[in-house]
């Protein structure tokens, strides 16, 4: 049997000493186990908070600080060559590949064909960036205009819209041909005289007032007045020795309702169309009112009278505008946009293409109601209705698409829609005898 620890001591060691150092081992002995306890409660807690704490540690990077993570960044990539820009990789790799390595003593003083390639591509490429610096600080300079006799001419037919002023001419020939009675050569010529310089004088004034607008279109930026080619003085001395003369030969070399129609167009699309354009989208309207004055001052001239039959050919001038100008204006959005013109394409777009198809199904039924008003044959409707359905299918497509493709198909159509028609009806005219002919009763 082995001896306790106590037994131990006290063989080895007897009297007083013995007795102190076994009270000082059985001491030891029982809080032995509470201290190997408390030692190891100690370590865990430790390692528990120092967990914590990396736990803590971590989520403060990876959460509060996502910016401190390395990012790779991507090397730079070295200038290219002006030379090699305007060869292929490939080929500038191979030239690259191609040139030998001579040793230092054996290279030629004279130089590379290569190089002198570079040098020259270089070197073109600074004088090209040059010139086209030195011709865009030219264009920002102020530099007079010089007017010489022969470009006259010219920028005054760009000045009064000579497109715009012989469509005006036809309309007002076509309203004369189809008015009743006999042909009057010397006062169709002086009615399309005095219609052409009206017209004239309104686009001029009209250009006139809208030079700071105009300038921040593309499609009107490079108009006589934006570009500076005449001064706005000699403008407006062409639109009076227009207005005065044309206003002049309406009144007295035709009759007074011509005169006083022409001057009211001209008062209407220079003092109420050009302004409102940046008003409200009833310009569009106003605009059409002035489009559908030219037939009509033609049949006055030829009949001097205001009667329905001037007021219908009006009305498919009216009606005709409105596929014509909607579908232009939506394509030239944005420049209506720049130029700060309200316009239904920009502001009303729906109302844009519904008004337009609108418009397209009315000159169907003002068609038919040519030949109620013995302006037309009853042919006409009828021979006049394919042109008229295909183009108000168009109109449908512009409503139900809305898009570029859809407007410009609207749009050319509208070019030679408007002069078919007009030719129908001229070739459709009803005749004073075939109407004396229908009321007379057999004897």
């Amino acid at each position: 049997m082995a001896a306790s620890p106590h037994t131990l001591s006290s063989r080895i060691l007897t009297g007083s000493v013995g007795g102190c150092v076994w009270y000082l081992e059985r001491r030891a002995l029982q809080g032995l186990p509470h201290r190997v306890t408390h030692l190891f409660r100690n370590v865990n807690n430790q390692w528990v908070t120092v967990q914590h704490l990396s736990f803590l540690k971590r989520m403060y990077v990876t959460q509060l600080h996502r910016g401190l993570s390395q990012r790779v960044k991507p090397k730079p990539e070295p200038p290219a060559s002006p030379f090699l820009e305007h060869t292929s990789s490939g080929q500038a790799r191979a030239e690259v590949d191609e040139v030998p390595s001579f040793p230092a003593p054996s290279l030629p003083l004279s130089r590379k064909p290569n190089e002198e390639l570079v040098e020259l591509g270089a070197t073109s490429i600074m004088d090209n960036s040059l010139d086209t610096a030195k011709e865009k600080k030219e264009e920002k300079q102020w530099k007079e205009m010089k007017l010489h006799t022969d470009d006259l001419p010219g920028i005054l037919a760009r000045l009064s819209k000579i497109k715009l002023t012989a469509l005006v001419v036809s309309t007002t020939s076509a309203g004369f041909a189809l008015a009743p009675g006999p042909f009057d050569w010397s006062c169709f010529l002086l009615t399309s005289l005095g219609t052409g310089l009206a017209s004239c004088a309104a686009n001029s004034i009209n250009q006139f007032f809208e030079v700071p607008f105009d300038s921040n279109m593309n499609r009107t930026k490079n108009r006589p007045l934006v570009r500076g080619q005449i001064s706005p003085l000699l403008a407006v001395s062409f639109a009076t020795c227009c207005a005065v003369p044309g206003v002049a030969l309406l009144t007295w070399g035709v009759n007074p309702l011509t005169g006083a129609l022409g001057f009211f167009n001209i008062f209407l699309y220079t003092c109420c169309y050009t302004p409102l354009k940046r008003i409200s989208i009833a310009n569009t309207w106003v605009g059409a009112v002035v489009g559908a004055i030219p037939p009509v001052m033609g049949w006055t001239a030829a009949t001097g009278s205001l009667d329905a039959g001037a007021l219908l050919l009006g009305g498919i001038l009216y009606s005709w505008q409105f596929p014509h100008f909607n579908a232009l204006s939506w394509g030239l959005r944005e420049d209506y946009s720049r130029g700060g013109y309200c316009m239904m394409s920009v502001t009303h777009p729906a109302l844009c293409r519904r008004v337009a198809l609108r418009h397209c199904l009315a000159l169907i039924a003002l068609s038919t109601a040519a030949p109620v008003l013995d302006i037309t044959t009853w042919v006409f409707p009828i021979i006049s209705l394919p042109i008229n359905l295909y183009i108000s299918y168009l109109g449908f497509r512009f409503y139900m698409d809305a898009d570029r493709k859809s407007s410009r198909k609207l749009f050319f159509c509208s070019l030679w829609h408007l002069p078919l028609l007009l030719l129908l009806m001229l070739t459709c005219k009803q005749r004073p005898g075939q109407e004396g002919d229908k009321g007379e009763a057999p004897s």
